[in-house]
């Protein structure tokens, strides 16, 4: 295992939690969450924050984000029935970019049971080239930078 593995975060490093609810097929053969199910909880509350904001149309926004990078680190096992509280902030905010990052919470513990990031670039709908950050997206994200 590398030596620069990180440690988990505590609950107070995050700007914005969004609860999650587990459901009984999230969890593997081994009895806890499949690891894959853990960029769903990023994606959730990284878009539950924007849409909440103001800042993220789905539908008809010409702007859209699409990840270029991702990570995640295990720490300790979450399964159904946890509640997941998933902690977001904002590493990196550049001009067409940023780097979110996520901490996974059990139930009401402190520690980040896993944590990681994604980087979304933010690119026009229609051509798919980089396009500076909306005014209404860059000021929900500011919010969140730590």
């Amino acid at each position: 295992m590398s030596s620069d593995r990180p440690t988990p975060l505590k609950a107070s490093a995050f700007a914005h939690f969004g609860d999650i609810t587990t459901r009984w097929i999230d969890n593997d053969v081994y009895g806890h969450v499949n690891n894959v199910v853990y960029y769903s909880f990023f994606d959730t509350v990284v878009a539950e924050y924007l849409v909440a904001q103001g800042a993220l149309d789905f539908h008809k926004g010409s702007t859209i984000g699409l990840v270029v990078e991702t990570k995640c680190s295990y720490f300790s096992a979450v399964a159904f029935p946890d509640r997941v509280r998933a902690g977001l902030r904002v590493a990196h905010l550049g001009i067409s970019s940023v780097k979110y990052e996520i901490g996974i919470f059990r139930n009401d513990e402190q520690t980040a049971a896993a944590q990681g990031y994604f980087i979304h670039v933010y690119v026009d709908r229609a051509s798919n080239k980089p396009v500076p950050l909306p005014d209404a997206l860059k000021q929900a994200l500011q919010r969140l930078v730590r």
